[in-house]
């Protein structure tokens, strides 16, 4: 994961990443009970993986999973996982502190970490945490119980950092748990207690920084082992990038696999590689499996694409994830650690999944292998709510129109996770799509108003019942037929005050022939593109994809023509004063009416018919017209 002075390049490389996220299309669903989905053989080639369907229905079924950054970095346990890069970093806070704790790291090297030294004070130090039957501190199988407490439908580890360590038992890397440190296969540990509490195994694969930038301080290494640990046998690497992978393949079977960022300095053949390798397993293996990254190194075809800490605006397709944490300061176990609050985090992952989305939440245990109390406490009331609504929330879809209120959440990349109020609403719905989910972000109080849902756009014929979602899984209290008008839905609850305690509170509206109704957008008029400056080499295209009462989101697909392009601008001018409110995957400026926005990062650099999207909010006004024309430039 990212330090604090990485989040503004690592933010360029992700949003150029969810421009081809948001341009791609999802594939075919299982289409036979006994195959896993698409093909039935793969090869090392993009036309055979772009084949593979990226989100499998279970991982769009499970919303939410746990993951955690624990390995040899969370000894020192200061400043983040990033300290065996900074420590080496002369005059860093890192690097001061190591001096005076442990030594100057000449003498005192990082692998110290994991081999065993005394510090400054005589003190053992060492990456070696034991079992509780062994008389330590750590038991899997409470953490997976605690992850199934929580309400995650998958779970894993780090199963390398950019530190080079691996925490199974590998024999391409002698720098592995098994071998050193705990002397312990950690992920097969993790991969049996995670599997017997019924949840999908996730692996984290942090490894392509390692060799590509992490210990750019650290002094060249004589020892040939070192230089494997400290990312420095040249050309060497790119294969051993690969072998780590295969062999938490073949040993481990893990049902996703996560890629943390720099793929595209991976060479392309072993890309490849991985990912035919990989999903030809899985069709051995008889199940569905998902590649998530965050680079430009895979694509939306055959992979799921992540935004770090945050997600779109608005809605979203193809089906995106992002990984959170429990702590905005550091993803690993560090002295002093804060937490977010339980209601922000469950509030953005309520967020994110009524845009298309599945969350991982990571957490940050101690060295030994202590969860610390307030995380679990964060878990838990996570896990109470989804105990007690979960029904509206796992196993759903996104329906056409992700919610309404006041209080503005995602837009890219490092969103810092927000409580909602009793008028922000998510929306979900049935796979069956018989059932509109509208959850509140607080209690409505006597009344529920739902602006998206105005009589001129929603039809309620179909409507055969009105629910609140009660205290207890299952259990409901019937409401009132509601009443609906130009302004909205008016639905009438129990009482002005909130009945029981909840983060949340989900009104369930249940429809027979004819399903859920679909709020068209409006205006549903595509305006025309006019290419001015280079007239046939790039397009653009203006969508309105889903709009409520007092806003609406659109996106903007950007075309290369027949040569590759470098570099565009997108003009507009709003008919009716609109102001654009957030944007994803884009720069804009706005000077009254009038919109400029231009190329981000790579998706400035589009080949010969590839197209990137950018998408925003905007606020609705007056009769809410599109504009007349669209002009996108290149260069």
């Amino acid at each position: 994961m990212s330090s604090s002075s990485h989040i503004s390049r690592r933010h360029l490389l992700i949003a150029s990443g969810a421009g081809a996220a948001a341009a791609a299309g999802l594939l075919s669903v299982r289409r036979d009970a006994l195959a896993t989905a698409g093909p039935q053989s793969y090869t090392a080639t993009w036309s055979s993986v772009d084949q593979h369907p990226p989100a499998p229905e279970w991982f769009q079924d499970a919303k939410f999973g746990i993951y955690y950054h624990w390995g040899v970095y969370s000894v020192p346990a200061f400043a983040n996982e990033w300290y065996p890069r900074n420590m080496y970093h002369s005059g860093s806070n890192e690097n001061n502190h190591h001096k005076s704790v442990y030594g100057d790291p000449s003498v005192w090297p990082y692998h110290n970490f994991i081999n065993g030294a005394r510090d400054k004070a005589g003190n053992w130090v060492q990456f070696a945490p034991k079992l509780k039957s062994a008389g330590g501190n750590w038991d899997p199988n409470e953490w997976a119980q605690l992850f199934a407490d929580a309400g995650a439908r998958f779970a894993g580890p780090v199963a390398e950092h950019h530190d080079g360590f691996s925490m199974w038992n590998s024999q391409v890397n002698e720098w592995n748990a098994a071998a050193k440190g705990p002397k312990l296969d950690l992920v097969r540990l993790h991969a049996d207690a995670i599997r017997a509490k019924g949840m999908k195994f996730w692996v984290s694969m942090h490894h392509a920084y390692n060799f590509t930038g992490y210990y750019e301080w650290v002094p060249q290494q004589s020892d040939a082992s070192l230089r494997k640990l400290y990312g420095q046998l040249g050309a060497a690497e790119q294969q051993l990038w690969y072998d780590k992978l295969r062999e938490l393949i073949d040993g481990y079977q893990p049902d996703i696999i996560y890629h943390d960022f720099n793929l595209p300095r991976i060479d392309e053949t072993q890309r490849l590689k991985f990912l035919a390798y990989y999903y030809n397993k899985a069709v051995s293996w008889n199940k569905d499996v998902a590649t998530a990254y965050k680079d430009t190194g895979f694509n939306t075809r055959g992979e799921v694409f992540d935004y770090e800490r945050g997600g779109p605006a608005g809605l979203l397709s193809p089906y995106w994830l992002t990984d959170d944490s429990v702590s905005s300061s550091s993803w690993c176990y560090t002295q002093g650690i804060g937490y977010y609050s339980a209601k922000s985090l469950l509030h953005a992952l309520l967020d994110r999944v009524s845009k298309n989305g599945t969350m991982v939440l990571n957490i940050a245990p101690t060295a030994d292998g202590t969860i610390p109390s307030g995380q679990q406490s964060v878990l838990r009331s996570i896990g109470d709510y989804l105990g007690r609504f979960g029904e509206s929330l796992y196993a759903t879809r996104a329906w056409s129109v992700f919610g309404e209120g006041p209080t503005p959440m995602g837009g890219g990349s490092f969103q810092t996770p927000r409580e909602g109020t009793n008028r922000d609403i998510r929306f979900t719905r049935s796979k069956d799509n018989s059932v509109l989910y509208a959850t509140v972000m607080g209690w409505p109080g006597s009344t529920l108003n739902i602006t998206t849902m105005t009589s001129n756009r929603v039809n309620l014929s179909g409507l055969t019942a009105v629910q609140l979602l009660n205290n207890a899984a299952g259990t409901y209290v019937n409401l009132p037929r509601p009443t609906q008008d130009g302004s909205g839905l008016h639905i009438t609850m129990p009482s002005s005050s909130a009945p029981f305690s909840a983060m949340a509170y989900v009104v369930k509206l249940t429809f027979g022939v004819g399903g859920t109704p679909t709020p068209p957008p409006s205006p549903t008029v595509t305006p025309t593109v006019v290419p001015t400056s280079a007239p046939g080499q790039a397009t653009a295209t203006y969508k309105i994809t889903s709009s409520w009462s007092g806003g609406f989101q659109a996106d903007v697909t950007v075309t290369a023509g027949s040569t590759p392009i470098n570099g565009w601008t997108v003009t507009w001018t709003f008919p009716d004063g609109q102001t654009i409110q957030q944007m994803w995957n884009g720069t804009y400026t706005q000077n009254g009416s009038s919109v400029s926005v231009r190329n981000v990062s790579y998706n400035g650099s589009l080949a010969a018919g590839a197209s990137t999207t950018f998408g925003f909010l905007a606020s609705w006004n007056g009769t809410n017209n599109p504009p007349t024309n669209v002009t996108v430039t290149v260069g």
